[in-house]
C-alpha cells in the first residue's frame, strides 16, 4: 500500500555499525581514562563512584560503549582540563561513529 511518499527508506542505524570497531575504541577510551586517574589528585568523588560502577558496583558490569555514552561530558571534561588530545580525538570519533 502507497502512502504517497517517493523517500528511500533510510538505513538501520546498526547496519552502518558494520566494520566499527565501538567496543575496541571504548576500550581504547578507558586506558585514557584510567591513565589519568592513577595520578591520585586527578581522582574526586565522580570517578570514584565512576571507577565503582565499572568494575560492577551496582546490578551488572556495564560495557564500556555505554558507560562512556552515558558520561560522555564528563570523560570530555577530564581529557580538557589535562589536554590528553589524543583521548580527545578519540572520543569524538567513538560518539560520531557509536554513540
Amino acid at each position: 500500500m502507497s502512502h504517497g511518499c517517493n523517500c528511500k527508506k533510510s538505513n538501520d542505524r546498526y547496519v552502518s555499525f558494520k566494520g566499527i570497531d565501538c567496543d575496541g575504541n571504548a576500550h581504547r577510551i578507558m586506558e585514557h581514562v584510567f591513565r589519568h586517574l592513577a595520578i591520585p589528585e586527578r581522582r574526586n568523588e565522580f570517578w570514584e563512584y565512576f571507577s565503582k560502577k565499572r568494575a560492577g558496583g551496582s546490578v551488572q558490569i556495564p560495557n564500556d560503549l555505554f558507560l562512556i555514552h552515558s558520561y560522555i561530558n564528563q570523560v570530555r571534561e577530564l581529557f580538557e582540563t589535562w589536554e590528553d588530545n589524543e583521548a580527545l580525538k578519540l572520543l569524538s570519533q567513538l560518539e560520531d561513529e557509536c554513540c
